[in-house]
């Protein structure tokens, strides 16, 4: 069908997910167009020089995702995905210190998260999809990444030619993909509302993705009541465009509910440091050292309060 559905697909896989994927082919086309992205040849050239390994790798479950080898790798083919964001990765050799230590957002979350084993998991800007591996590892049975970066699908991509598992994707497609009735066992969206001109609108296309009684686990910004219930940044926030008004945490509860799920329950809340987001090796861009205020590290560089991101679990 596409090398990025095929292994999402099997003979007694459920229907519904068939002929979603089915029909969101024609959209993977339009994604991947090289007429659209003038960088596909460069990644398609790296990704042909990375080789697969050869041994049989299980489902990945530590803090940095990895191919189990002690293959020594290239680095030049997996410095073409530059610049790698979420991990970190050890691929034979090759550690790959990204940017944000997204294992330590796993490590907060999973306390509040229903076991995935068997389990069908969709998730919402999942990056080059470092999460998706960790849910494998908790047994998951299919785990569905949307993203609408196209060097994030290639980052995916390089690194499942060295972990060769079914079950696991990144589609090059945003959150406006999802239909009702996908009936996803467990969908997960972090680090994605606050971009989202109309959170409720967001919200329901996360509800429209879970079966009855599927769970949801909901990453984003917000800030403390002192600034809320709302707090409308302006312009950049931390250097970042297109970010739409922050809830407190009890708004953000409020929201979730109010969108028509169950049961929404606070998990975390974590100040985000500059041990978790930073420039590495791997990621040498500017990195939120460089965005918080140098006298203050309360404050962004545009004096609104410095981020911190709760985690949200709820149920349809």
């Amino acid at each position: 069908m596409h090398p990025l559905i095929d292994p999402l697909l099997t003979p007694d896989g459920p229907s519904e997910l068939r002929n979603w994927l089915e029909e969101l082919l024609p959209k993977l086309g339009h994604a991947l167009d090289p007429a659209r992205n003038g960088h596909i040849g460069a990644w398609e050239a790296a990704l042909a020089a990375i080789p697969p390994c050869e041994i049989s790798t299980p489902a990945p479950q530590t803090s940095a995702v990895g191919d189990g080898s002690a293959h020594t790798l290239d680095e030049a083919p997996w410095r073409a995905f530059h610049p790698w964001r979420k991990g970190p990765y050890q691929l034979g050799n090759l550690h790959i210190d990204t940017e944000w230590r997204s294992d330590w957002k796993w490590d907060r979350l999973l306390p509040a998260l229903d076991a995935l084993e068997g389990r069908r998991c969709l998730d919402v800007g999942c990056g080059n999809g470092y999460h998706l591996w960790r849910m494998l590892g908790e047994g998951a049975s299919l785990a569905v990444g949307l993203d609408p970066f196209l060097l994030y699908v290639y980052q995916f991509r390089a690194i499942a030619k060295r972990i060769a598992l079914p079950g696991i994707s990144v589609l090059p497609l945003g959150a406006e993909a999802i239909r009702p009735g996908l009936n996803f066992d467990t969908t997960f969206s972090m680090g994605v509302l606050y971009h989202a001109a109309d959170p409720q609108a967001h919200l329901h296309l996360l509800k429209n993705s879970l079966r009855e009684g599927g769970q949801l686990l909901l990453e984003t910004l917000t800030v403390e009541d002192a600034f809320g219930p709302v707090f409308d940044p302006r312009g950049r926030y931390a250097q970042m465009r297109n970010v739409f008004p922050l809830p407190t945490v009890d708004t953000l509860l409020a929201w979730v509910k109010n969108a028509g799920f169950s049961n929404p329950t606070w998990v975390d809340t974590t100040a985000t440091t500059v041990e978790e987001q930073r420039a590495t090796d791997w990621m040498t861009f500017h990195s939120l050292q460089n965005f918080l205020d140098p006298e203050d590290s309360t404050r962004t560089i545009e004096g609104h309060p410095a981020p911190q991101r709760t985690i949200i679990s709820a149920w349809r």
